[in-house]
């Protein structure tokens, strides 16, 4: 049966940023479709409502609070990791974001502080996973952002972090190939707890969904069913790419008009 090929009965999976939002859903998903899920994030309650979940769906949990830009965690999240269920089948770097900042304002410290929340801690991650996913002919999948290839406003920080995580996705899946598949999801306006909170709730989020051509925000779910075909069978063909999953969006859908910085000496 062509769905049994969606399945991941009995493998094991990493979700960094597993607590909440869209890495809470693929997490959950994962459990649905037969994987025993190791969540990681910086909130321990948030975590364990998680990891209570997963259980809830028949499978075992593993909370790891952890610090994703703190190399050494990583590491212990892979030992505790290893420890608990003695395989990894599946990472999905998922933890990362930063905030709208115009090129004129952003610092130095803060560029690379983005680089390191988006990039580095993936890269480090990935790297002491790799040798075990090897093992079980595993996959690695970045949750990167449509802002990577799309221009605003206030998004070099981010858009310029994210692109750099796509490129890095394609020269992992590159060196590490036929070992271990790496793959990307470009995501477009999801409609999570950080992105009510940040953009206030109501018209804003009416106008994005208005600028979209699917004409609604995406879901953690719509991410997550996407996170799974890559992570499963269905996906064993398909390595070094970044699927758009943003309902059809060519162009920005942010509807703040963000000054730049430059209009007095204009």
């Amino acid at each position: 049966m062509i769905l049994d090929r969606f399945h991941l009965t009995d493998k094991v999976a990493i979700v960094t940023g597993g607590g909440r939002g869209i890495g809470r859903a693929i997490a959950i998903a994962y459990a649905e479709a037969g994987a025993d899920v190791v969540v990681a994030a910086r909130r321990p309650e948030v975590l364990e409502e998680a990891a209570a979940e997963i259980r809830a769906r028949g499978r075992r949990a593993l909370a790891v609070p952890t610090d994703v830009t703190r190399g050494p965690e990583l590491d212990r999240l892979i030992e505790a990791t290893l420890s608990s269920f003695g395989r990894l089948d599946v990472l999905v770097n998922n933890a990362g974001g930063y905030p709208p900042t115009i090129a004129l304002g952003v610092t130095d410290e803060e560029f690379e502080a983005s680089f390191h929340f988006n990039v580095t801690s993936a890269l480090h991650l990935s790297r002491v996973a790799a040798p075990h996913l090897a093992r079980t002919r595993g996959s690695i999948l970045n949750i990167s952002s449509a802002m990577s290839h799309l221009v605003d406003t206030g998004f070099v920080a981010y858009g310029a972090a994210k692109a750099a995580m796509n490129h890095m996705t394609r020269l992992l899946a590159h060196e590490w190939a036929p070992q271990v598949r790496v793959n990307a999801l470009a995501v477009g306006a999801t409609m999570t707890d950080a992105l009510e909170a940040f953009t206030g709730y109501g018209d804003l989020l009416e106008q994005m969904a208005k600028r979209t051509p699917m004409k609604r925000l995406g879901t953690p779910e719509d991410i997550a069913s996407a996170a799974l075909f890559l992570a499963s069978p269905a996906g064993s063909w398909i390595t070094g790419k970044i699927l758009e999953v943003d309902g059809g969006t060519v162009a920005s859908n942010w509807p703040y008009a963000i000054p730049n910085g430059l209009e007095e000496s204009g």
